[in-house]
């Protein structure tokens, strides 16, 4: 059991602020709120819609969860502008199964782990999940989660949508809001399954189902030599097949991950071990040790850290269990919705407050960033050697922070109708690395991780996830999308006066670097084009990339080579 994740919304007598589930947003700036409502009735989600409306409030939808990175939930940065915050915390109580149509809807605040159980008590399963289950499913498919298949309609979440009903601005002969509900025929629905939040506020959610089945799952810990020419045949020939790729010790991790049928023997679980509890001192150690290695600058001492994590997670299977228990051997076959998605340091008891999630700000615990590519498959082999490359100039040794946390995650959506879902089947690549406690201290085998993240978003366009990343990811994004423009002209049509964007959001959609000082490379808020723009105190200048010549990157040296 765990101490629950803090509420992202934080009021006193002074007014109301919005964090996420990290404590600190990509600009590191507080995001300040006039006030917030707590519907629970699509009727109260339509009123609180149409006095924003009618009062030109800036306004924004957040979960009881708060898990995007970029500041996508605050309504606006700049102060004396009257905003509001709809909180579907409470808006979570409706959960239908239609067994005859193979369907399920729910509110829009209603968690994804309780959708499933509700599913699987029926005897069928919601196909696609992402890995992380503190989620609603409103904001799960408005940023576009996913989990990981090639087949069928795909591992991502969106795209086993089949309805929304969706609250819009609306005119003063509308109430000034309307509930509009949507099928796959509707020309807005393939704008409303991924829309950042930017069209209204989702009220219910409509998936599709598949009768109830279990998986079976086996982790294959060998080398990564051909990674890059295997992992197509992987994806094609496991349905819910990922690779977690650990690039200092020259790992690769392939998971094994097909359906059986329901009456198989088997009652695994899959409890990955990130998401799983963690007593705030072992939490505070790890990080402890982190900051030592950084401020020694002691790339060993990282690999040390990474070499036993590596080493416990082949030991205990990366938190599968069989009989619901402990790891006792592979493979590991259990219900669908208790394989597809894990989160257990989510629930708890507000009395035990001596564990929780590791990454929980009131713990100092865990504190990263992390990146999310999407490529194409072609550019993914390119990718993948351009990072081997990287990594024989700079010795292994410098990729031990990734493997701190879960290496490079290498995981399978297909290509999607919604517009700002993806134009063709897909690689995502999602990578977790160390930020400092502080905006502007840097960070050791800083430009490994910038010129991997230029590769990525630069050399091969790959798409970021809306969700994640940082700012340096989104710039020219709206290139990338061959159906970019019909979402912003949906957008404009359903919301005219513009009342659910915000300057936040629109830096994200349209890619909006923002104004280049002293320090700004060292969050991702710019790519260098001068020392200042890194820490030339510390000895961090900018320069070029080692195999990505046009990455700029900030580099330790003891002087400036730019």
């Amino acid at each position: 059991m765990a101490m629950p994740p803090q509420n992202p919304v934080q009021c006193n007598q002074t007014g109301c602020t919005l964090s996420n589930s990290y404590g600190v947003w990509g600009d590191r700036k507080t995001c300040h709120i006039t006030a917030v409502v707590y519907p629970t009735t699509e009727e109260e989600l339509r009123s609180a819609v149409a006095n924003a409306s009618k009062k030109k409030q800036k306004v924004k939808v957040i979960s009881k969860f708060s898990h995007t990175i970029p500041k996508l939930g605050c309504p606006t940065s700049r102060s004396g502008i009257s905003t509001i915050l709809i909180s579907t915390e409470r808006y979570n109580s409706s959960i239908v199964v239609d067994k005859a149509n193979m369907a399920v809807t729910a509110d829009a605040g209603v968690g994804l782990r309780a959708v499933i159980d509700r599913v699987e008590e029926e005897g069928l399963s919601l196909v696609a999940a992402p890995y992380w289950e503190g989620v609603s499913v409103g904001g799960a498919i408005s940023t576009g989660a996913h989990g990981s298949s090639w087949w069928g309609n795909g591992g991502a979440l969106h795209d086993h949508v089949i309805g929304i009903r969706i609250v819009v601005a609306g005119k003063e002969s509308e109430g000034f809001a309307k509930v509009v509900d949507l099928r796959e025929s509707d020309a807005l629905f393939h704008a409303a399954r991924v829309s950042l939040g930017l069209l209204g506020v989702i009220s219910k959610v409509t998936f599709s189902l598949e009768p109830g089945f279990k998986r079976s799952i086996t982790l294959n810990f060998t080398s990564d030599v051909g990674i890059e020419d295997e992992f197509m045949e992987h994806a094609k020939k496991y349905e819910f097949g990922d690779i977690q790729w650990y690039p200092s010790s020259h790992t690769a991790v392939y998971r094994y991950d097909h359906r059986l049928p329901l009456n198989t023997s088997g009652h695994g679980l899959n409890d990955f071990i990130g998401f799983q509890s963690n007593f705030a001192l072992i939490a505070k150690s790890v990080r402890a040790s982190e900051e030592a290695a950084e401020k020694a600058r002691d790339a060993n001492g990282k690999c040390v850290l990474a070499s036993s994590f590596v080493a416990y997670k082949k030991l205990t299977a990366n938190g599968l269990k069989n009989n619901n228990l402990i790891f006792t051997g592979y493979p590991v076959v259990g219900n669908q919705g208790k394989m597809q998605t894990s989160g257990s340091c989510l629930y708890s008891s507000e009395s035990n407050k001596g564990v929780s999630c590791a990454w929980d700000p009131r713990i100092k615990g865990l504190f990263f960033f992390e990146t999310t590519a999407i490529f194409s498959a072609t550019k993914f082999v390119e990718f993948t050697r351009d990072v081997k490359k990287l990594r024989e100039v700079v010795k292994a040794e410098n990729f031990c922070g990734v493997d701190i946390y879960n290496g490079f995650l290498v995981r399978f959506i297909k290509k999607s109708d919604a517009y700002l879902g993806q134009s063709e089947d897909s690689v995502v690549v999602d990578f977790n690395y160390y930020r400092a406690g502080e905006g502007l201290r840097p960070r050791l085998h800083q430009d490994v991780w910038e010129e991997v993240e230029q590769m990525a978003f630069i050399k091969y366009s790959a798409n970021p996830h809306w969700a994640k990343n940082r700012k340096v990811a989104f710039h020219g994004v709206e290139r990338k999308y061959p159906r970019f423009g019909k979402f912003v002209e949906a957008r404009k049509a359903v919301d005219p006066d513009g009342i659910f964007w915000s300057e936040s959001s629109d830096e994200i959609l349209f890619g909006i670097e923002g104004v280049k000082q002293d320090g700004c490379a060292l969050e991702g808020l710019c790519i260098c084009s001068q020392d200042a723009h890194c820490s030339p105190g510390d000895g961090y200048f900018c320069q070029r990339g080692l195999v990505y010549d046009q990455a700029r990157v900030c580099r330790y040296s003891s002087t400036s080579t730019s």
